[in-house]
């Protein structure tokens, strides 16, 4: 149901055989195509008393269209009171264990609940704010369903320190950053890197996909095989660099997706039925891909003494191995 504080607005389609964003863009020129876009894929767009969300359907000449404009969305996040699992606090910075299914920074589809609405009402007006109003003090982030470590600036001065210390990857200083991945099969060899450029996929605009020349972005990862399992395998990986979903691509690019990994380990998803069923069941009830950021160390900006912060893998990573290593214990291994 179209929220009463919207504002609709209606036309009609003057040309058929339009996509539906460009139909839109000539019926009303004050929006951009991208806004319109959105505005179609979250359902503010009918035609008939039916709800469009296909930017590229076509539309008939004398189509009568309704859009229905939502509010604007405050440009500051609010504060939000939440139960932060703080692993280290001082007056310069903070280290969260980020629980999986927490978004780290107001974005379309998560305005509120997030890290940064949670931070807003921790640390008041301290948050550094240098990173943007929508991400005041975040210097990384993790994805959604990543767990893990994740370091949040109080100052301007922390944060300039931070960001220069993830900018430089740990080449000159105490920067560590290493995760804990559940994989598909074994890697071959056991240890090795994996360097590939990474940049937007060109079919699917929510996905990174390696690409071979140099319009990707530079993107380096180490990993070494820590246990293995039936059908499966304990990783620890550390970033030389750190892209968008770097690790879940540069794994899946090897042939070794993570587990639990709706985006880019669809494919092995049948691999499942191969798991003993205690560990089918731990996965299936994962809901999410099998990535924890376990450790990190850095410089402190302002004292210059090292921190170095581990995490052990939260219930849900913790209970899948523990029945995939009984699983092994069976003789049921690769």
């Amino acid at each position: 149901m179209v929220d009463s504080e919207n504002e609709e607005r209606a036309g009609i389609v003057a040309e058929g055989g339009l996509r539906l964003d460009r139909a839109l863009v000539a019926l009303f020129p004050d929006l951009s195509r991208a806004r319109l876009q959105d505005l179609i894929r979250t359902g503010h767009v009918n035609r008939d008393g039916t709800t469009l969300r296909d930017p590229a359907l076509k539309v008939a000449a004398g189509s009568r269209i309704i859009l229905s404009l939502p509010p604007p969305e405050p440009a500051v996040p609010v504060a939000e009171a939440a139960d932060l699992p703080i692993v280290y606090e001082d007056g310069d910075l903070i280290v969260i264990d980020k629980p999986a299914g927490l978004v780290v920074h107001p974005a379309p589809g998560h305005e509120s609940g997030t890290l940064v609405n949670a931070l807003i009402a921790h640390c008041g007006a301290s948050l550094s704010g240098i990173g943007g109003v929508r991400r005041p003090g975040i210097v990384h982030r993790l994805d959604k369903d990543t767990s893990g470590l994740i370091v949040v600036a109080k100052n301007d001065a922390t944060h300039q320190g931070l960001t220069a210390q993830f900018a430089d990857h740990g080449r000159t200083g105490p920067l560590e950053r290493a995760y804990a991945a559940l994989v598909w099969g074994l890697p071959q060899p056991r240890a090795g890197t994996i360097r590939a450029n990474l940049a937007r996929s060109r079919f699917h605009r929510e996905k990174i996909a390696v690409v071979s020349d140099e319009s990707g972005r530079h993107a380096v990862t180490h990993y070494a095989v820590s246990e293995v399992y039936p059908e499966a395998a304990l990783v620890r990986c550390e970033l030389e660099t750190g892209r968008t979903h770097q690790i879940r691509v540069h794994l899946a690019h090897l042939g070794h997706p993570l587990l639990g990994d709706p985006v880019y380990g669809g494919a092995f998803r049948t691999k499942a039925a191969r798991l003993p069923p205690e560990a089918r069941e731990a996965l299936t009830s994962l809901g999410r891909q099998a990535l924890h950021a376990t450790l990190l160390g850095f410089s402190h900006p302002r004292t210059g003494k090292t921190l170095r912060f581990e995490s052990p893998l939260p219930v849900d990573l913790a209970t899948l191995v523990t029945h995939l290593r009984a699983g092994m214990a069976e003789g049921r291994g690769l």
